[in-house]
């Protein structure tokens, strides 16, 4: 029954994916013009013209037994339209799509792309297709299509910060690579400040399209472009981002679950407005609020390194990579001065602000708003010294992001003090208020699930900006609401304890994998890892059914591999034997 329920379900995914796509226009359409949503077009389940259909297709469609094949089959069968011209999409595009504007369509010759002053795109592009357009109210678009070389597939990617720009720089190795591609500015132009967020005073709908919808529709709109173009649709669909492209990547699992076959997430601000309060505005409230809490740089280079002398060493290996940080048990009150203070050692204040970082803070109630950042990595480029400190107070990215998110977003008050921030009655406010629309905490994955969809998600030990406790966190939110509504979690004969996790944890290991990268930083960067293969894996794990083990987790340094270690599924981390050469993965296993 199990191996039919599962070709049942690939069978009729085409089917769902259609009738979702149609339900997400209808809502869509509903949202641009004030439409309420009873009067939304009332048609019912589309269905495809089965007489043209392939005969192996039609039963594939009507949900007898077929193979991944015949699926393909019907996708690639149900496209009645011829290719269309690269000029002629802009008329092509907005017959189809009445909200879609496109300025440009043109034909752009291999080599650089010029975008402008100020504007870098890496040269070597294969000739292309540039499309660039606005999706109402203001979303701007690109989407770049291979002329000569595609491979079939569509890969859309996420922002950064607070978006505002077109993510050319990850556009173009999509590009490079074979897919067609699109990004989007999310609804709003950057001022170049970084995490400005003053274009959102005033203006919830684009709050809304910053959240989630400005993705969503760019991605519908580049899939129409693609099946104009090359006339039929994308055989798979995927989505790259990290950051704020993981809370993106996330918010299209959890809202818009057919909009893509894969989706890779790194590092994500996906719990959005508990992570500004409990992490960028508590960060800065621990060492700003009173500025002699402030770090310098050099003082965090000291508590760098103690970090490692007196944690480095304890998965065997001395190699400056906390493996696992939350095995370290360090004391930042062994930095106090005994004297004067000074770049060598942490005044009380400092002591204190270094605890509450690591721990988090907490509202009336005790509960953790957000996870606190973990020790390691906090003196290597990209560390404490840019995200929690800046290099003099009030210069860093936490304090940056964290006051002006809730003084424009939230409480759109220019005179708001930083300081005055209630962990009860403010984020209260601020959930009710911003959170509906960007936070993607939703633990319900199910329809992404039933879609045969597969998420993988990627976060760096060592980042100093969101707590890679975060995405553990959000794991076992998942793990728990598939635990209580659809594994007979709390009833009188259900299976209890380790079983019973080791049976969930397999089940939702199926179609969304965690893995926890060792001395990676935020996105990038970081003492340990830089390259682990994770886009690759998804893409096995989506067209061969291969699910990811493990990551090939390399470090390399000037162009050369230092050391490799595996990358394990989370709940399972990597150990060395103790024996073997540890800048070797083979001498490692998944534990």
């Amino acid at each position: 029954m199990g191996v039919f329920r599962g070709s049942l379900t690939r069978c009729k995914r085409y089917s769902r994916k259609m009738n979702q796509a149609r339900q997400d226009e209808q809502r869509r359409r509903a949202q641009l013009h004030g439409s309420k949503a009873g009067h939304a077009v009332r048609s019912g389940p589309l269905r495809p013209g089965l007489a043209c259909l392939p005969a192996g297709v039609l039963v594939c469609l009507i949900g007898i037994g077929c193979s991944r094949e015949d699926e393909r089959e019907a996708e690639q069968s149900a496209a009645t339209v011829d290719p269309v011209a690269c000029e002629e999409l802009a008329d092509a595009l907005q017959h189809r799509m009445g909200e879609a504007t496109v300025e440009l369509a043109a034909v752009v010759a291999a080599g650089g792309l010029e975008l402008g002053e100020g504007v870098e795109v890496p040269g070597d592009l294969p000739q292309l297709c540039r499309v660039v357009g606005t999706l109402e109210p203001e979303i701007a678009f690109e989407v770049w299509l291979p002329t000569d070389s595609w491979n079939g597939r569509y890969r859309g990617v996420g922002n950064g910060g607070m978006a505002g720009t077109i993510s050319y720089a990850s556009m173009a190795p999509a590009l490079r690579a074979g897919f067609a591609t699109a990004s989007t500015d999310t609804g709003h132009a950057s001022s170049g400040r970084p995490f400005d967020a003053s274009w959102a005073s005033g203006r919830p709908e684009l709050v809304a399209d910053f959240g989630h919808r400005a993705l969503h529709l760019t991605t519908v709109a580049a899939k129409q472009v693609v099946e104009l173009f090359y006339g039929r649709p994308p055989e798979f669909s995927y989505y790259t981002g990290c950051s704020k492209g993981g809370q993106q990547g996330l918010m299209e699992a959890q809202r818009y679950p057919t909009d893509f076959d894969g989706i890779l997430v790194g590092n994500p601000a996906n719990d959005w407005t508990r992570f500004y309060a409990g992490a960028h505005l508590w960060y800065a409230q621990a060492t700003l609020a009173d500025e002699e809490s402030w770090i310098s740089p050099k003082q965090v280079e000291v508590l760098g390194r103690a970090v490692n002398e007196a944690c480095d060493e304890l998965d065997g290996i001395a190699d400056g990579v906390l493996d696992d940080p939350r095995e370290c048990r360090f004391d930042p009150r062994q930095l106090a001065c005994d004297g004067g203070p000074g770049d060598h050692c942490l005044s009380p204040k400092q002591v204190a602000a270094v605890e509450k970082i690591w721990s988090g803070v907490t509202n009336s109630s005790g509960e953790v708003v957000f996870p606190g950042l973990v020790p390691g990595g906090e003196a290597s480029p990209g560390g404490w010294a840019l995200w929690v400190t800046g290099s003099q107070p009030f210069g860093s990215l936490h304090w940056l992001a964290g006051e002006g998110f809730f003084r424009h977003m939230v409480f759109e008050d220019p005179d708001w003090d930083f300081r005055s921030f209630d962990y009860d009655h403010d984020l209260e406010y601020a959930l009710d208020k911003v959170g509906g629309q960007l936070d993607a905490a939703d633990p319900d994955l199910a329809a992404f699930r039933d879609a045969g969809g597969k998420l993988l998600v990627y976060h760096g030990w060592s980042d100093a900006d969101i707590s890679a406790l975060g995405s553990v966190r959000y794991w076992n939110d998942v793990v728990d609401h598939f635990t209580r509504n659809e594994h007979g979690g709390g009833s009188s004969d259900a299976p209890s304890g380790a079983e019973e996790s080791e049976r969930v944890t397999s089940q939702v290991q199926d179609f969304y994998r965690l893995f926890l990268v060792p001395g990676l930083g935020h996105c990038f960067g970081g003492p340990g890892i830089t390259t682990f293969g994770a886009f690759e894996a998804l893409q096995r794990w989506v067209e061969e059914g291969t699910p990811p083990e493990t990551l090939p987790g390399e470090r390399i340094v000037e162009g050369s591999t230092a050391w490799t270690r595996p990358v394990c599924a989370y709940p399972r981390l990597a150990r060395w034997n103790g024996q073997g050469d540890w800048r070797d993965a083979a001498n490692f296993a998944c534990e």
